[in-house]
């Protein structure tokens, strides 16, 4: 299965990034495989809307499930509408997040976690 996390490396033993719209890398990954590439977030610096846009971004690159630390409302509609699960309160390092993903031990959200401009630094 296709699935993407949020990183702040380009690598599998990078750091889970905390935001997803403006998280500094996607990894998307075949949780099977563990084959995977990393994806500068083009959204990171937007001066607003990078939820949307990088749920947008994902949802065109056939993602089926987002990991990452947390999801603000804009981002989670726009996967949610894309039928995108997402879930939230990951940390450690990308492949231990696929390890704990492919065996069960965490479930998607059904809604957001944190205000809108999280991650902005407003």
């Amino acid at each position: 299965m296709k699935i993407c996390i949020t990183s702040q490396g380009d690598s599998l033993d990078s750091a889970v990034d905390p935001r997803f719209g403006r998280c500094q890398y996607f990894i998307m990954a075949d949780s099977d495989s563990l084959e995977f590439e990393a994806v500068k977030n083009p959204n990171m610096d937007s001066m607003g809307g990078a939820g949307i846009q990088s749920g947008q971004f994902i949802s065109d690159k056939g993602i089926k499930v987002v990991l990452t630390g947390n999801v603000g409302p804009n981002a989670y509609q726009t996967l949610n509408a894309a039928g995108i699960k997402v879930v939230i309160g990951m940390s450690g390092t990308v492949k231990e997040a696929i390890e704990k993903y492919k065996k069960g031990e965490i479930k998607s959200t059904d809604g957001p976690s944190v205000d809108s401009h999280f991650g902005s630094g407003q």
